[in-house]
């Protein structure tokens, strides 16, 4: 997509009766003839595992990347690398890292037993392992001694540094924030229905004003009563208001947004 055109993203159903292999297909594809510029792949309880979904959906789609979500804290920064490594090596670069914070749950949504981290400490520790996960993706060699992290002389071996893999991370809170101006290349905000893009552009500028060189994205899901036209030009007036990226998600027929906003923006 050219550069005054906003990157598109669109969210996998992953969840319940969108597990299936084919369909999952159907929608990569689709979602990539569209010119949608990566998949969202979610993480978390009822979700394909998104590490063992990617590599098969990017044997079957050709230019696609995709976003990978990862929870802190439930891998080591160096398993997290190590993947992510393999990965973009194997397939080109066409990867992206979509940091959660999250709760503290297994597999299956519950609590485990032990000390349950606060707010702040759960976002201090994702600080550290992006902190970390930067560096190791970078190629250097790191000592770190955090609070939640410790890693002692890793480095991966013969990195694929020529791909750049960049981290995005979301939340609403302060804590959040932080993160995002510190770690992050890409900061996920969220649209709330009949949002004025006004609101969306306080965001931003306060954003901005911390780390000018952060990209903002904004994450809209959409229901089966938004018809194409109207979402594109509400995503329009998001983009003048500062949004560089958009993470979609809704019915096969909001896959039409991506061609026709290229059309609205090549004739502005």
């Amino acid at each position: 997509m050219p550069e005054n055109h906003p990157l598109l993203h669109w969210l996998l159903p992953t969840g319940g009766d969108g597990r299936d292999p084919g369909r999952l297909v159907r929608v990569a594809r689709a979602a990539e003839e569209a010119g949608f510029g990566s998949l969202l792949t979610p993480v978390g309880p009822g979700c394909t595992d998104p590490w063992t979904l990617a590599p098969a959906l990017c044997r079957r789609t050709e230019r696609i990347s995709f976003l990978i979500s990862c929870r802190a804290g439930f891998a080591s920064p160096t398993v997290l690398a190590q993947q992510a490594d393999a990965f973009r090596r194997f397939a080109g670069g066409r990867l992206g890292l979509n940091v959660i914070t999250g709760t503290d749950t297994d597999s299956d949504g519950r609590r485990p037993h032990g000390d349950r981290p606060t707010h702040d400490q759960r976002y201090g520790r994702t600080d550290e392992v992006m902190a970390a996960l930067r560096d190791l993706l970078d190629g250097k060699r790191i000592d770190f001694q955090g609070a939640h992290v410790q890693v002692e002389g890793a480095q991966l071996a013969d990195p694929a540094v020529a791909y750049k893999v960049p981290l995005y991370f979301g939340g609403a809170s302060p804590a959040a924030e932080d993160v995002a101006v510190r770690r992050a290349d890409v900061h996920i905000l969220w649209s709330e229905p009949g949002e004025d893009p006004a609101a969306v552009a306080a965001q931003v500028a306060r954003v901005r004003d911390r780390n000018p060189s952060l990209r903002l994205a904004l994450r809209v899901p959409l229901t089966d009563r938004d018809a194409v036209d109207e979402v594109v030009q509400r995503l329009s007036g998001y983009a003048e208001s500062g949004i560089d990226e958009f993470i979609l998600s809704g019915s096969r027929a909001h896959l039409e947004v991506a061609p026709r906003l290229r059309e609205l923006r090549a004739a502005a």
